[in-house]
């Protein structure tokens, strides 16, 4: 399982078109091969409500969490971590370029004794 949540502040909109970020990750992830097709789940999420830095309104943020459950090795999640980022980062360039941006990511390990799970296929 590998759940991408694509944070990021209000005053990138329009310029980070959301559904294209959510396709971008979301087949970046697929093409790392760690993850099961049906098993990756992708969603962008506008932040209203934030402060970055030194408080100009100007600065702007994208955070990206990957949730992912055990099983996986160590080197495993490195390759598709950086692969996951490069791509973020790619995607961001343009607007990277020309706004006071932070872009960051984390990867973390979901505890399987607190993940419920009920899919349907």
């Amino acid at each position: 399982m590998a759940h991408l949540i694509i944070e990021y502040s209000a005053n990138l909109d329009p310029e980070i078109r959301p559904q294209v970020i959510v396709d971008t990750l979301h087949a970046a992830t697929l093409a790392t091969g760690a993850f099961a097709v049906g098993d990756v789940r992708t969603r962008a999420v506008c932040r209203n409500v934030y402060r970055v830095g030194s408080q100009d309104v100007d600065n702007a943020f994208v955070h990206l969490t990957v949730r992912v459950d055990p099983g996986h090795s160590p080197q495993a999640l490195r390759v598709a971590a950086d692969a996951i980022f490069q791509a973020l980062a790619d995607y961001l360039d343009p607007i990277y370029r020309c706004t006071p941006l932070a872009i960051s990511a984390e990867l973390q390990q979901i505890d399987p004794q607190f993940c419920f799970k009920k899919n349907k296929r």
